[in-house]
């Protein structure tokens, strides 16, 4: 652990985060929020805000993908998206949805200051972000595809948007 530069549980909750925080919305799968809670622990995401039917910690899938990190990043449950974002909204947070949608920024495209706090809604595997989610954040960040398919699972989508918020702030040195 020392020789790769692992933090432990105490040192990851007491590390300064990235603002950033993550809002699973109707999310299926057990698993693909396992994968999740373990790609905001790498990135060192603020929390994860876990919305309607998505599962909960405790939770034998989630332990099984998070593989710990379920015990690291602080995540709060929300009945609605709607009373998410409006505690989101409270903080001063922008509100992107992860979707395909019409006029939304292509995530290569957008460039974001190294202390802006951002949110990012998933959605469910199969219908995506809810329109009237849509309707209520900033704007739509879509990941660029260039194939046949052009939707990508959930932990996947995740850790590519984390990713490139995150890789943005560590090249502006924040």
């Amino acid at each position: 652990m020392e020789e790769l530069d692992r933090k432990t549980v105490a040192e990851f909750k007491q590390s300064e985060k990235m603002p950033i925080i993550i809002v699973l919305e109707n999310i299926r799968s057990a698993y693909n929020v396992g994968s999740v809670f373990r790609t905001a622990d790498a990135f060192l995401i603020e929390a994860i805000f876990i919305v309607g039917y998505t599962a909960q910690p405790p939770h034998k899938e989630i332990k099984k993908t998070a593989l710990g990190a379920e015990e690291t990043v602080r995540w709060q449950y929300f009945k609605t998206t709607k009373e998410a974002i409006e505690a989101l909204r409270n903080e001063s947070y922008t509100i992107f949805a992860a979707e395909q949608a019409e006029g939304s920024l292509q995530l290569n495209d957008i460039n974001v200051d190294a202390d802006k706090k951002i949110t990012v809604v998933f959605g469910n595997e199969v219908t995506g972000v809810e329109q009237s989610t849509i309707n209520a954040v900033d704007g739509c960040l879509e990941i660029p595809q260039l194939g046949m398919k052009h939707s990508l699972n959930i932990a996947t989508a995740a850790g590519v948007v984390l990713w490139e918020l995150v890789r943005g702030r560590i090249v502006s040195g924040s």
